[in-house]
């Protein structure tokens, strides 16, 4: 009965630790418009780490309809999509070495996905906004991140 016991909690102590990885990962898609498929993104507070999958379902090349996943605060989202205009396609649309991105994916195009993890220590409470860089995307092309 011990055993049976201490198999039972084992079994749920994994599932438990493999809901709340699950939790900690997002995957957002993207295609051939200035879209994401989700206007919003949160994870518990208990998520140290986040990972994040960009899919983008289209066929057009990164040269012309190129997306790429960009964390900030919401307050310096236009400075540094404006910026990153400037950078050009070789920086994926970003300045370089601006700490004010919080994370961000490289750029891709059609068919292409790429997946990064990042920390959420000192962002819990902060008004967070996710956009791609590509020129004149950031405009429409935009979503809340929260951490609950």
């Amino acid at each position: 009965m011990k055993k049976l016991l201490a198999l039972a909690a084992l079994a749920f102590a994994s599932v438990s630790t493999q809901a709340a990885a699950n939790e900690c990962e997002l995957t957002v898609t993207t295609g051939d418009k200035m879209a994401y498929d989700q206007t919003s993104l949160s994870v518990p507070a208990s998520c140290s780490e986040v990972t994040l999958t960009l899919e983008h379902q289209g066929s057009m090349p990164v040269t012309s309809m190129g997306h790429n996943w960009v964390l900030s605060e919401t307050s310096n989202l236009q400075d540094i999509a404006m910026k990153g205009a400037g950078a050009g396609p070789n920086n994926d649309y970003l300045p370089q070495g601006d700490d004010r991105i919080l994370a961000h994916t490289k750029l891709i195009g059609g068919g292409e996905s790429t997946t990064i993890t990042f920390s959420t220590e000192g962002l819990k409470g902060k008004d967070l906004t996710y956009f791609c860089s590509f020129p004149g995307h950031w405009t429409v092309m935009k979503g809340k991140f929260t951490i609950e």
